[in-house]
Order: C-alpha cells, then sequence, then structure tokens
C-alpha cells in the first residue's frame, strides 16, 4: 500500500512540472572538476535577500522586448551599450505558473550560476552534471530543455503580478540561459525562459553584478 502511495505521489509531481520539465530527467549530477560546484539554492532565503551589500554599484539594466525579440543592456541614462538576440516563450507572454509563457514587467537578476565554467556546459535544475552540450548528447536526450554555460536567475519585483503568489517568477524557474547554439534566435520557442547564444550569455554575465533590474516588455 505504502509503495502504490509512493507511485502516485510521484506521478503526480510530473504532472506538476515547472517550465523546464526536461530539468527532471534522470541524469548524472554529480559535479564537473571544470568549474566550481553550484550550492543548493534556498528560494525563501533569497527572497529575504537584497542585492549583495559588497557588489560594486548597479549602473545598467536589461530590457527584454518580446515583439522584437531582442535584449538592450543600458546604462542607467538609457544609452544603449549592448544589444542581443534572444528566443522567449512560444506561448507568449504572460506571468501564470505551469502557463510556458515567459513574464512581464520589472524583475532583478537574484541569483548568478556557472561562474567560470566552460561554454555549453550543462545544467540541471541549476547543477552541474559533468557534460558538455554536443549534437551526440542532444540525440542521447531528445527531450531535454538544454541550459547551458551561465545562468541568470529571475525574481520578479511587482507583488500580485510576477511576484508572490502563482505568478513568481523565480518559484516559476525563470531564467536567462544559454541554448544550443543550433537553436535559432530572434523565434519565440522557449518553455519561458529567455534563451541566449551560449557567447552573448557568457559575455553578459561578465558585465553584470547580482541584483541587475531586469525589465521584460512587449
Amino acid at each position: 500500500m505504502k509503495k502504490t502511495a509512493i507511485m502516485l505521489l510521484t506521478a503526480l509531481t510530473f504532472n506538476l512540472l515547472p517550465a523546464h520539465a526536461e530539468e527532471w530527467e534522470e541524469v548524472d549530477t554529480q559535479p564537473s572538476e571544470q568549474c566550481e560546484p553550484i550550492p543548493d539554492i534556498n528560494i525563501s532565503a533569497l527572497e529575504r535577500q537584497t542585492a549583495n551589500a559588497d557588489e560594486p554599484p548597479i549602473n545598467m539594466k536589461i530590457i527584454i522586448y518580446l515583439s522584437t525579440q531582442h535584449m538592450e543592456l543600458q546604462s542607467d541614462e538609457g544609452e544603449i551599450l549592448l544589444t542581443y538576440p534572444v528566443s522567449t516563450a512560444k506561448n507568449g507572454a504572460g506571468e501564470s505558473h505551469n502557463s510556458g509563457r515567459t513574464p512581464r514587467g520589472k524583475h532583478i537578476v537574484r541569483a548568478k550560476i556557472g561562474e567560470g565554467c566552460p561554454e555549453n556546459t550543462v545544467f540541471v535544475r541549476r547543477r552541474l552534471t559533468g557534460e558538455v552540450y554536443s549534437p551526440q548528447l542532444a540525440q542521447q536526450f531528445p527531450r531535454r530543455d538544454w541550459i547551458l554555460s551561465r545562468i541568470l536567475w529571475l525574481s520578479g519585483q511587482v507583488i500580485g503580478f510576477n511576484r508572490l503568489g502563482k505568478q513568481d517568477s523565480m518559484r516559476r524557474f525563470i531564467y536567462i540561459h544559454g541554448t544550443p547554439d543550433s537553436e535559432p534566435m530572434g523565434v519565440p520557442l522557449s518553455h519561458g525562459c529567455i534563451r541566449m547564444r551560449n557567447a552573448d550569455i557568457i559575455e553578459l554575465y561578465s558585465m553584470i553584478p547580482s541584483g541587475t533590474e531586469v525589465e521584460i516588455v512587449e
């Protein structure tokens, strides 16, 4: 009876997966020796934190445009410093849990993951798998939603819209992250996150501190 209950609970859990459903596939999640292991991240604790006081002053912001599928890194004065093509949700804009949509509004980069990792490093549930993406690996795991190189984990800043409750961007696991370079940019194809070319996310990651403002607009 107990075994049956456990199997039922497992089945229900897999029907309530977040945007990155494929992240839950069984893989070897031993940390790679190629970069520092990523610690477990407590979402509730992070929600109570402000940006790290030791970080340099935040003087840049990120604007993501859903209609044109591009991102701008801007100065506080609105000067465009860099632009990048992106790929947001195939299902369009939206804030609800399990919607597969990209949330709108004001966010911040709550956590940066992947410091020092080689390009195409594979992450599952924000942890290193010890793998480096290749076409052969893609054939082995055809259902994975590939999260590569770097992760910028977003936290909504508008209570009741993209923060807390069933609209909480961080609890929906909304990231800016790398994706296979074979995937198109400028076309909405993600499950809710903001996909970038690996070289682009590595560059962006190196330029911004945790706490950087991110605004997603239609």
